[in-house]
């Protein structure tokens, strides 16, 4: 580039969009694993989203943005009456499903949760295979949700292997934005162009910065930016299929490309330091391997770096809810991402607050024996002053094994350690959980609980017909995957 101008040759597209389109638009999944996940994806991350509706100040949310508004084919939002756009249908599926913090979890530089992104796939197919219905075409079949899902899965989860958007300040609701973006392009017939056009957009839109995922500032807008970024995901697709042109150097270009804006590190003078650019990368093939690994949330609706302090917590709850007045301190060993995350003293402000403390998911359990959503509100914080009592006595430290362990690609593990001690000098044992329960390594106990789990949820808001209804359509996979999506959605209509 000259001091007195730039060389206007527009480049080909970015290497990864170009590999993300392929995959999206190409790979065929042959793993009977992915699948049958898929499946108990889809019946998990659904009965998150029903037993959020119990939540005032998530319904507050749902509904169209005109009040009345009749939208021909509208998109159904699970467990309500609505029907909407599939802008707005996404957006508040995307927000129920995340609200409590208890859908499915993605654990490596970067985090995150790919099933967030079941809000854009499903309002997207929903209304499009009621459209086509209505056009004498034949419908959508479920197994094009599922396939969906496992491919957002995979590239949410491979592009957050080695890219750590935390660490320059970025939430990881960007990722779900890129993937929903990929996939409903796809489920929309999009060619080759007008997918790569999609995703540039995906890349070079605002991204939420993490401000409200940490103290002092933690608070709601965490349960519904999900919600917001897979809607967003939807509305590019839309732009795209539009014939909106792309933005080829979207990642790369210097100086103006994402590489360069915000995944790069600055000085205090905001001028890029050589030493600090920094370059996304794939360091795998996209695949099945997200959806085969993921870790469901089966035990407890709490951030997953406090997953395995929870269940410490409750190993010892006998032993300590008769002496919690004789308590001196208690010791939580945990790893280096739980304590950059959710470690953190002081008063807690609201139930967004508490669901990322790693101190207060600790004390519940020890006072309680169990951790639910219904533990985070205020209500029961203020009934309960032992819990901020106990939070006062932890003491948080890093084992660096624990740190490693959490990193290898072979383990993969989110170990916690806790150890309670008494004023007279006696202590329990160190009860240490290296791999909760909804790890692939607990896979096989984790299924008959994850199953449960979505029996209890789905009573939250449905009769027992209704219930058995959809348990049912859930059962098979073979019949899951050639249901029609519309016909599926009508089961979650009250």
């Amino acid at each position: 580039m000259s001091a007195t101008f730039d060389l206007n040759e527009r480049p080909d597209y970015d290497d990864i969009l170009q590999t993300i389109a392929d995959y999206v638009l190409t790979y065929q999944i042959d793993s009977e694993e992915a699948w049958t996940t898929a499946r108990h994806c889809l019946m998990d991350t659904l009965g998150c989203g029903l037993l959020a509706l119990r939540f005032p100040e998530c319904t507050k949310h749902l509904g169209p943005l005109v009040e009345g508004t009749i939208v021909p084919n509208g998109a159904r939002v699970p467990g309500t009456s609505f029907r909407m756009d599939p802008v707005k249908a996404a957006w508040d599926i995307g927000c129920i499903i995340r609200w409590l913090d208890y859908n499915d979890t993605w654990l490596a530089a970067e985090w995150g949760h790919p099933s967030d992104n079941l809000g854009g796939i499903l309002a997207v197919a929903d209304h499009l295979s009621q459209k086509r219905v209505a056009e004498g075409k034949s419908p959508i079949a479920m197994k094009a949700v599922l396939e969906a899902l496992i491919m957002a899965h995979e590239i949410q989860g491979v592009l957050a292997l080695e890219n750590s958007f935390n660490r320059v300040g970025l939430d990881h609701v960007l990722l779900v934005k890129v993937a929903s973006t990929a996939v409903v392009s796809r489920l929309m017939s999009a060619n080759r162009d007008q997918l790569l056009s999609a995703l540039s957009h995906a890349w070079v839109d605002g991204q939420s910065l993490r401000t409200y995922r940490h103290a002092p500032n933690a608070g709601s807008r965490k349960s519904w930016a999900a919600g917001d970024a897979t809607s967003r995901a939807v509305r590019l697709a839309d732009i795209a299929m539009r014939g909106e042109m792309g933005i080829p150097g979207a990642l790369t270009a210097p100086q103006w490309g994402f590489n360069d804006v915000l995944f790069s590190k600055t000085n205090k003078d905001q001028k890029i330091k050589p030493a600090d650019k920094c370059q996304l990368s794939l360091p795998q093939a996209f695949g099945s391997y997200v959806m085969e690994n993921i870790l469901f949330k089966v035990s407890f609706p709490a951030e997953f770096h406090a997953q395995t302090a929870a269940e410490a917590a409750v190993t010892l709850h006998p032993q300590v809810k008769d002496r919690l007045q004789d308590i001196d301190k208690i010791v939580l060993t945990t790893h280096e991402s739980a304590i950059r995350i959710i470690s953190k003293v002081g008063s807690l402000a609201n139930a967004a607050d508490r669901d990322h403390c790693l101190q207060y998911m600790t004390a519940v359990p020890l006072i309680f024996g169990d951790l639910t959503a219904d533990h985070y509100e205020d209500s029961f914080h203020n009934a309960n002053p032992m819990i901020d009592q106990l939070r006062s006595k932890m003491e948080v430290v890093e084992n660096e094994a624990y740190t490693a362990d959490y990193l290898d690609p072979g383990k993969r593990s989110i170990a916690n350690a806790v150890q309670i001690f008494f004023k007279d000098g006696s202590s329990t044992d160190n009860v240490v959980v290296e791999y909760p329960i909804g790890h692939r390594r607990r896979r096989e106990a984790a299924i008959p609980l994850l199953k449960q789990k979505f029996q209890q949820n789905l009573a939250t808001r449905f009769p027992a017909g209704q219930c058995q209804r959809i348990s049912q359509a859930l059962q098979s996979q073979a019949e899951l995957e050639g249901m029609a999506v519309h016909e599926f959605t009508s089961l979650f209509v009250i």
